[in-house]
């Protein structure tokens, strides 16, 4: 036995979470709510889109920006305000600086603290809950750069893309398009995850009466050949985004049919064939209800 020469184990590799589905453009997919960030590179820099759930989880993306050596961050992009897409802003910029920009629609950056807050209080009722001390020790930091429709981030030797498509996920989502790569960073206006089963993230402020339109004017920005990335769950080609306007268009197109027969909210989701889980559709009823004019609903059925 000792002169028996001991193997030695090959050297370990620092993990690369960042994948490159395109020229420059990287997605890292982190088991958290499965939620995606990604880069997108160029000659000036690193633009990263969307910074995870709390200010923990936001080290671990910094990290994994530092193994892939592609650069330094530029700019943020929040795809909408839900924390588990801007919680990590603070972070980015206590590794860049207080200068870095972070861009949102304007709708998002107007509700990413109240709906922080709103979250936080939702974690401080849950004391099992692993990640409720990280959470609620985020500081929240919205976007400093908004706009309306439509906005140009300048990298050099390309530019990317900000479009606002409309409400549905969310009032601010947006929706980041890399021409030169025929690449679309959809945020969760798609949704891809088998964490739920690739259900639409039908939440309390959604606008599913809208969604449907928000995808049309998303497909428009696409080609048969585009890789398309949700906010959760692997890149989709524009065929998958199609069949999940559809099936968002269905649940539109039933709201509007109860309600335009007196079928009472209550009532609905047992009333009708849905192409998602009826579990997962109560805040999408309740808000197209609400949201419908008042032309198109009619008394409650006796």
């Amino acid at each position: 036995m000792g002169g028996a020469r001991r193997r030695r184990s090959p050297p370990r590799l620092p993990r690369v979470a960042f994948v490159e589905v395109a020229d420059r453009v990287w997605v890292a997919r982190y088991e958290w709510f499965d939620v995606n960030c990604s880069l997108i590179g160029g000659a000036d820099g690193l633009v990263l889109v969307d910074t995870h759930a709390s200010a923990v989880a936001a080290r671990a993306v910094l990290d994994d920006v530092r193994a892939l050596g592609a650069g330094d961050v530029v700019a943020v992009v929040n795809t909408h305000e839900h924390f588990d897409h801007t919680f990590g802003n603070g972070e980015l910029r206590g590794a860049y600086g207080a200068t870095l920009p972070i861009h949102a629609h304007e709708t998002a950056a107007e509700r990413t603290v109240p709906a922080g807050e709103r979250i936080k209080r939702r974690y401080d009722d849950e004391p099992d809950d692993p990640h409720r001390d990280e959470v609620l020790a985020t500081e929240i930091v919205p976007a400093d750069r908004t706009f309306s429709s439509a906005a140009v981030l300048d990298l050099g030797d390309r530019q990317v893309e900000l479009v606002h498509p409309g409400r549905g996920h969310t009032g601010g989502d947006l929706v980041v398009r890399v021409p030169d790569a025929d690449v679309l960073l959809a945020g969760d206006l798609v949704e891809e995850s088998a964490a739920r089963n690739g259900v639409p993230g039908f939440g309390p402020d959604c606008y599913p009466l809208e969604w449907p339109l928000a995808l049309d004017l998303v497909l428009g920005l696409t080609t048969t050949s585009s890789v398309v990335v949700p906010g959760h769950g692997a890149p989709v080609d524009r065929d998958f985004v199609e069949q999940q306007r559809n099936d968002i268009g269905i649940v539109a197109e039933t709201i509007r049919d109860l309600a335009g027969r007196g079928v009472p909210v209550g009532d609905a989701l047992a009333a009708a064939e849905w192409p998602f889980p009826r579990e997962e559709l109560a805040d999408a009823v309740r808000r197209g209800y609400e949201q419908l004019p008042r032309s198109q609903k009619r008394l409650p059925l006796i």
